[in-house]
């Protein structure tokens, strides 16, 4: 859907999968009873039909099924507000018959969130909004069946509010399927840190999110991102300038402002457009959270980054040393990469235990 095409009438039918409707048949919204609604106790005076059944209730190591969708049709939006440690609660999507995820990525860094900590970002693809509300409007298309699950990892239940919105239609025989897959690097070694390694297929590589942590002093971002497609070995066909090049800004993120002694302050400046940004800034507290933290995003949606047999991505972690030389440094980077491509793909490293997940 676009702003260019919603005057046209179609066959498509609308859906819609919430706590209220389940399994998004038509007419059956609404429908929980007293007895077995999450909100039961606040509807009790008022009955069937009002607000009784808004949210759902995941258990330590549980996986709740979110949504399971006969097909043909596409994922058009999903939105929806996890309580808990957002890096405790994986989400997992699984197109057709798949026994294996084609998405699988900790709740918050799907969305842009991967401290943990809200912190507003507004583009296209991907919203956060007051207080803790994740929206995403990649069209992921189907062909026989959408599954959607959450895996709660943590030890302590997890309340969660969602809504999947989709449509039931035909899907074009030339329609990719949509992919995301998370990497945590802690520490980088060797300052290169791999986003993903394994794509095998035709298709597009469409965004990238990075929660990177800083563990040195100085500028943290020279590093650059490399594309490494179809049969690339030591040198890429796409290699950028430098970190804030890639998420479209320039020196540092810094903006100079003059102080009233008549000399320069710089300060990072978060910003957030259609496209790219640096939604997220942590300056630490001076006391226990001590360690310079950063939200990035980019998203390819007027550059796609278009393969034919295979793709690797790849980015450095470099800073500044004494003397104008660049430092080789030892960050904590995480990392979402999106993109479509035709099926069957290739399998995902295992994910990172609870403890490997934890922010630190």
């Amino acid at each position: 859907m676009s702003p260019g095409n919603l005057f046209l009438l179609s066959n498509a039918k609308t859906r819609s999968i919430s706590p209220e409707n389940p399994t998004g048949e038509p007419g059956k919204g609404g429908m929980a009873t007293l007895e077995n609604g999450s909100a039961h106790y606040a509807a009790r005076e008022l009955g069937q039909g009002w607000k009784v059944n808004p949210f759902v209730t995941i258990k330590p190591k549980e996986t709740y099924t979110i949504a399971d969708i006969a097909g043909p049709g596409a994922i058009q939006h999903i939105w929806m507000t996890p309580t808990g440690n957002w890096r405790y609660s994986i989400l997992r999507f699984y197109w057709d018959d798949e026994t294996e995820p084609s998405v699988e990525v900790p709740v918050g860094a799907f969305f842009g969130a991967g401290w943990s900590s809200y912190a507003h970002l507004n583009s296209l693809m991907v919203t956060v909004n007051p207080g803790s509300a994740f929206n995403c409007y990649w069209t992921m298309p189907f062909r026989k069946k959408c599954k959607i699950t959450m895996t709660n990892i943590n030890t302590e239940s997890m309340t969660l509010y969602y809504q999947v919105d989709y449509t039931l239609t035909i899907v074009p025989d030339d329609a990719a399927y949509f992919h995301a897959q998370f990497r945590r690097s802690n520490p980088v070694k060797n300052g290169v840190c791999t986003l993903v390694d394994s794509i095998q297929g035709k298709g597009q590589y469409v965004g990238t999110y990075l929660a990177w942590g800083v563990h040195n002093n100085g500028w943290w971002g020279e590093g650059e991102i490399k594309f490494y497609m179809d049969g690339d070995t030591q040198f890429p066909t796409i290699n950028g300038t430098g970190t804030e090049d890639y998420f479209c800004g320039s020196y540092d993120f810094d903006t100079r402002k003059k102080n009233d002694a008549g000399g320069e302050t710089t300060n990072y400046t978060e910003f957030s457009t259609a496209y790219t940004g640096l939604p997220q800034v942590i300056r630490g507290d001076g006391h226990y959270n001590i360690m310079q933290r950063f939200g990035l995003y980019r998203w390819h949606i007027m550059d796609p980054v278009r393969f034919e047999q295979n793709l690797k991505v790849t980015i450095q972690d470099l800073g500044w040393r004494s003397g104008g030389r660049y430092l080789v440094q030892q960050s904590d980077i995480s990392s979402v990469v999106y993109w479509y491509q035709t099926e069957p793909h290739h399998g995902f490293p295992k994910l990172l235990s609870k403890d490997e997940l934890e922010e630190n």
